[in-house]
C-alpha cells in the first residue's frame, strides 16, 4: 500500500484548509492515528491516579465500604468506559491501566505498594483489566445473539450456520460466531474479529443465559479463568 505524500494529507473545502492531526477524541476515547490507543491509555492513567491519591487521603475517615464505592464510581467507571476499543492490544499498552487497578484495590484496603495484590484483587471478585474487555465483547456479542442491539453491530459478525459455505458442518447447528479471513494480525482487534472469538471461548450452558444471570455466570467464568492463570 503507497502511502500519502504529505502535501496529499491536507483537505481544502472552499476557503478553509483541513490539516490531519495524530490523535483524535470521538466520545470520550483518544484514537490515535496507528490505532495503538496507547495515548488513550497514557492520559486515561494520570487522571485516575490523581483521584486516587486524593482518595488515600481521606481513606481513614470514609471508611472501606464508602472508598469502595468512590473507587467504582471514579476510577473503575473510566477503566471500564469503551473499553472494548482495547480488544488485542499487547499487555504492555494495558500495564499502565492493570498498574491502576491494583493501585485502587491497594487503595480500598489501606495497603502499600509493598503488599502483593492478588488477594485483594480476590476479596473485591474484580477481573485484571484484559479479563474485562472480553467480558465487554461477551456482554455485546449476548445482545447481538438475543436481538436487543443496534443494527451496525448486528451486521458485522455472522452465526456460523448462516454461512454457506459451512452450513454441513456441525459447528452450524451451535451458537458460534463466524472469524472472518485476516491477512493481518491488526485485524483481529476488529469488533467483526474480537467479539466473536471472545463469545466462540464460552460454554454453550453461558451463551443461553438471559442478561442477569448471563453476566454473574460470565463474570464467574472469566474470574475463575483468571485465577487459573495467575496459578
Amino acid at each position: 500500500m503507497t502511502k500519502l505524500a504529505t502535501h496529499d494529507q491536507s483537505l481544502r473545502i472552499i476557503s478553509e484548509t483541513i490539516k490531519p492531526t495524530t490523535v483524535v477524541r470521538d466520545l470520550g476515547v483518544l484514537l490515535d492515528s496507528e490505532l495503538s490507543m496507547k495515548h488513550h491509555v497514557t492520559k486515561l492513567a494520570p487522571v485516575c491516579h490523581y483521584h486516587l491519591r486524593r482518595l488515600r487521603q481521606i481513606r481513614r475517615r470514609v471508611g472501606m465500604e464508602t472508598t469502595t464505592r468512590l473507587v467504582l464510581a471514579m476510577i473503575t467507571s473510566r477503566l471500564d468506559y469503551c473499553n472494548s476499543v482495547l480488544a488485542g492490544l499487547p499487555q504492555s499498552t494495558l500495564d499502565p491501566l492493570q498498574r491502576l487497578q491494583n493501585a485502587a484495590a491497594r487503595v480500598i484496603f489501606n495497603v502499600g505498594k509493598q503488599q502483593h495484590v492478588s488477594p485483594y484483587l480476590e476479596q473485591l471478585h474484580w477481573l485484571p483489566v484484559r479479563a474485562r474487555v472480553q467480558f465487554k465483547l461477551c456482554t455485546l456479542m449476548h445482545a447481538i445473539h438475543n436481538k436487543r442491539c443496534p443494527a451496525y453491530l448486528a451486521d458485522v459478525v455472522q452465526l456460523v450456520g448462516m454461512v454457506s459455505t459451512r452450513t454441513g458442518l456441525r459447528s452450524a447447528d451451535s451458537s458460534n460466531y463466524s472469524l472472518p479471513r485476516l491477512n493481518t494480525r491488526v485485524g483481529e482487534r476488529a469488533f467483526s474479529y474480537a467479539a466473536p472469538a471472545a463469545w466462540n471461548q464460552l460454554p454453550e450452558s453461558v451463551r443461553q443465559l438471559q442478561t442477569t444471570s448471563f453476566k454473574h455466570k460470565l463474570g464467574r467464568f472469566f474470574f475463575l479463568h483468571s485465577v487459573n492463570s495467575a496459578d
